[in-house]
């Protein structure tokens, strides 16, 4: 079951739904499904079948056709312990109202789990009112399509019924949460502000990447703190930070929010005050899990959320992240040591031509090549001092 907040309950069974059209390939929907289950998962819920369809484009009333819609509903007859339909796309209130009468169980999109998930995960009161806030923004245009089993079937004289009078006052109490939390967030980024004022002259690194790629453990071996982490998606939602010095050379290191595919845009907007300590930093490090299957089109995500940003101009070292998982999945036992060094070396060679020398192979779990990595962030770190503080440098060093 899930409570009246839409939060996920324990031992809770899922179906998936895509759709295969013009701008998404099979190829990627499979991929996006796959994440789909991990964010299930992350929620509290369980995926047990995934559904997909090719159309031209989504269906205007049920997003899928109805034939696929009644074997989804055929499934979840049979099965009798399924509780809730995520569907990969954004959907209407009109689309949920529609197929939560056919399906007969709960229907939610990407969007409203991602949702859930940050609600779950927000600790601040910060985190809590940019969840609120894309919430809200969610919830708004959705209403009408929630309300529909107010209004009375028909149209002209006599049809304004009590479901119009009760979407006119939702939408007002919707409209003035959404004032008061914006008014909220101005307040809260003030003081974060002064905050990050009173830190005084210090060089500021800030760890960016897709979700679940490592940040928060690269944070805890580069800074020796217990920043959370674990193996779900957005383990992290608020941004830490802490000082930590290399070999005289102090600095602060922020982990933040992981980027993601189809990352709802009332979250995007919502965020954007929590990214200021992306924005306002002097370096990137961007984490990459190189294990994933696909981790250059995570990659190619996050440039696209920096570019967002406007962060695209600041110096960035990749970290291509999890080498022992990606050694453990990409050669088998029988291939000889020879041949995994040289390809690997023709890997690290391909990427430090991509990023002009800017990067590095490191496993954070297994503590490979951290040396390294400190080596390299301190002389990075070192040289912008000189350029941006030249009268700390003689002290510093």
């Amino acid at each position: 079951m899930i409570d009246k907040k839409g939060k996920f309950l324990q031992e809770e069974k899922a179906v998936l739904v895509g759709l295969v059209h013009k701008l998404q390939t099979e190829y990627q929907l499979k991929e996006y499904l796959e994440e789909l289950a991990f964010l299930a998962e992350t929620a509290g819920a369980k995926a047990v079948k995934k559904f997909y369809q090719k159309l031209p484009h989504p269906d205007s009333k049920t997003f899928i056709g109805k034939g696929k819609l009644e074997e989804i509903r055929q499934y979840i007859e049979r099965h009798g312990d399924i509780q809730v339909a995520i569907f990969d796309d954004e959907l209407t209130g009109a689309q949920i109202s529609n197929i939560e009468k056919i399906l007969d169980v709960k229907t939610i999109d990407r969007s409203d789990l991602i949702l859930d998930i940050f609600a779950n995960r927000a600790k601040t009161s910060q985190a809590k009112a940019q969840v609120e806030l894309a919430q809200y923004q969610y919830l708004l245009p959705r209403l009408r399509g929630m309300w529909k089993h107010l209004e009375r079937l028909g149209g002209g004289i006599g049809t304004r019924g009590p479901g119009e009078t009760e979407i006119e006052t939702d939408r007002r109490i919707v409209r003035d949460k959404i004032s008061l939390l914006r008014k909220k967030l101005v307040e809260i980024d003030k003081q974060a502000f002064t905050q990050r004022k009173d830190r005084g002259e210090f060089i500021r690194v800030a760890l960016v990447g897709y979700t679940n790629v490592g940040k928060s453990t690269i944070m805890n071996v580069l800074s020796k703190s217990e920043v959370f982490a674990e193996n779900k998606l957005f383990a992290t939602l608020d941004t830490t930070t802490r000082k930590v010095v290399f070999e005289n050379t102090p600095f602060l290191l922020s982990d933040t929010v992981g980027f993601i595919r189809k990352l709802p845009h009332h979250l995007v907007e919502s965020f954007k005050s929590t990214l200021d300590e992306v924005k306002e930093s002097d370096v990137l490090l961007h984490v990459v899990d190189i294990s994933h299957p696909q981790y250059e089109d995570q990659m190619a995500v996050v440039n696209r959320t920096l570019q967002d940003l406007k962060c695209y101009d600041k110096p960035v070292i990749t970290i291509f992240n999890k080498m022992d998982l990606y050694v453990k999945n990409t050669f088998d036992e029988w291939l000889d040591e020879d041949t995994k060094k040289q390809l690997l070396e023709e890997l690290k060679q391909r990427w430090m031509n991509a990023t002009q020398g800017n990067c590095i192979f490191i496993s954070a779990t297994e503590k490979q090549n951290i040396d390294e990595l400190r080596k390299v962030l301190t002389s990075k770190i070192r040289e912008l001092y000189r350029v941006r503080y030249p009268y700390k440098t003689e002290f510093l060093y």
